[in-house]
C-alpha cells in the first residue's frame, strides 16, 4: 500500500490502519515506540502476542470498536476517499459495510507463501495462524483481486485503483456541482 499512498493526493485520500489505535494503546500503557510498533519490524513482533489477546477481547465486547477508532484518529471523515489498508476479519469487512454500504469497495491482495519467504517473511506458529491473519481466507466475494507477486503486477493494480478513485471523485464532484 505504500506505491498507493504515496501517489494518492492527499487533499482527497487517507490512508486507515485499524492495527493503529490498538498499537497507540499499547504504546502508552507498556511505554513502547508507537512508530515501531507500526512497522513491520522484529520490534513489533516481539509484542505481537501480547497485543493479540487484549485486542480479540475488546473485538468481542464490540466488533467495530477498532474500525471507529481507526476512522476518528486518521481523521477520515474530512476526505472523500478511505483506503483501509490492514483489514483482518469478516467483521471488519461488515462494520464497514453496515456503516458505508454501497461506497465499500474490497480488494483482496495476495501473494504466495515463496514470494513472501523471498521477501523475508517467516511463519510464526501461534501468530500467522489465527484468526488475525486466517479469518478472510474463506471469503470468496471481492471487488478486486491483486496477486502480488511482481512490481508489473502491482504497479498495474496501483494504475487502476488510482483510476477508478479518480473517476469517485469525479462523480462526487459532478454530483455536487448539480445541487
Amino acid at each position: 500500500m505504500t506505491d498507493l499512498e504515496i501517489s494518492l493526493d492527499k487533499e482527497y485520500a487517507v490512508i486507515i490502519k485499524i492495527s493503529a489505535p490498538i498499537k497507540e494503546h499499547w504504546a502508552k500503557v507498556k511505554g513502547l515506540d508507537y512508530e515501531q510498533l507500526l512497522s513491520s519490524s522484529s520490534y513489533k513482533e516481539k509484542y505481537r502476542k501480547e497485543m493479540l489477546p487484549w485486542s480479540e477481547k475488546m473485538r468481542n465486547d464490540d466488533y467495530g470498536i477498532f474500525c471507529r477508532a481507526a476512522v476518528d484518529m486518521f481523521n477520515a471523515r474530512e476526505k472523500p476517499i478511505w483506503i483501509v489498508s490492514d483489514i483482518r476479519r469478516k467483521t471488519d469487512i461488515r462494520w464497514f459495510k453496515e456503516n458505508f454500504g454501497a461506497a465499500i469497495k474490497t480488494i483482496k491482495i495476495i501473494a504466495g507463501d515463496d514470494i513472501r519467504k523471498s521477501r523475508g517473511w517467516v511463519f510464526e506458529e501461534g501468530i500467522d495462524d489465527q484468526e488475525t491473519e486466517c479469518d478472510l481466507d474463506d471469503v470468496e466475494e471481492w471487488d478486486l483481486i491483486i496477486t502480488n507477486h511482481s512490481t508489473d503486477e502491482v504497479d498495474k493494480a496501483i494504475e487502476d485503483m488510482k483510476q477508478e478513485i479518480q473517476e469517485c471523485l469525479t462523480r462526487n464532484e459532478l454530483k455536487h456541482a448539480h445541487h
